[in-house]
């Protein structure tokens, strides 16, 4: 599903100041998966994830998703890309204060037209299955981190992407949060869905859901298992 080729990520490179955040990995990422990028703040987890969905582009190496090369495409292309293939969760819901719950999940769709009545359809009945119906006119800032959390899937799977990538979603909620936003992404895979979270979170590493945790430390890969 994805795969990468000797990608290195490299920061202000020739500078005094040059930093290598993602040094030579090649990984390949299963499809219909979860899986957990692992490893200490600062140990380049988020920037390889930002590499894995197209968020960033390598210094060198390849990356290439459903079997096509996205590396060297031009960003007009890249964009559509993100939009189509990949759901984004991040450490904060990013929603936008001052409109709905409903509002904030529909926002990624508007790009793609389509008619106000089906996109509101699509998003009330992702807020239903994610227990959220009850606040969809609710207005952003008055969610839980938890029900914040929940709007932010809704919204990462608006577009019907193939893949949702996760940046420490858990790093601001409760266990309990956790291990009910956890359970949410792991479901997603039953629906076809490819998961990839970067975390040092043991709600998340440890899931019973996870198949595969594979270890970052100093930009490389450290260790690849269960």
């Amino acid at each position: 599903m994805i795969e990468l080729v000797e990608v290195r990520k490299i920061y202000h490179q020739g500078l005094p100041d040059e930093t290598v955040a993602v040094g030579g990995v090649t990984l390949t990422i299963a499809a219909n998966s979860v899986t957990v990028l692992r490893g200490p703040s600062g140990s380049g987890k988020t920037s390889l994830l930002s590499l894995i969905g197209g968020m960033a582009r390598p210094t060198s190496g390849r990356v290439w998703v459903a079997g096509r090369e996205i590396t060297s495409l031009p960003e007009r292309f890249l964009t559509a890309v993100r939009r189509n293939t990949f759901g984004f969760v991040f450490q904060h819901s990013n929603l936008v204060r001052g409109i709905t719950t409903l509002e904030n999940v529909m926002l990624p769709a508007y790009p793609l037209g389509g008619s106000r009545a089906s996109l509101e359809a699509r998003a009330e009945g992702l807020l239903e299955q994610l227990g959220l119906s009850h606040r969809a006119r609710a207005r952003a800032e008055w969610l839980s981190g938890g029900e914040a959390q929940r709007a932010a899937v809704a919204r990462a799977l608006i577009n019907e992407p193939q893949v949702i990538v996760a940046d420490e979603p858990t790093a601001h909620l409760d266990s309990k949060a956790s291990r009910e936003l956890m359970g949410i992404l792991a479901g997603l895979r039953t629906r076809g869905k490819t998961i990839v979270i970067a975390s040092h979170d043991p709600v998340v590493y440890e899931g019973a859901a996870v198949d595969r945790v594979i270890g970052i430390r100093d930009g490389r890969l450290d260790g690849d298992g269960r």
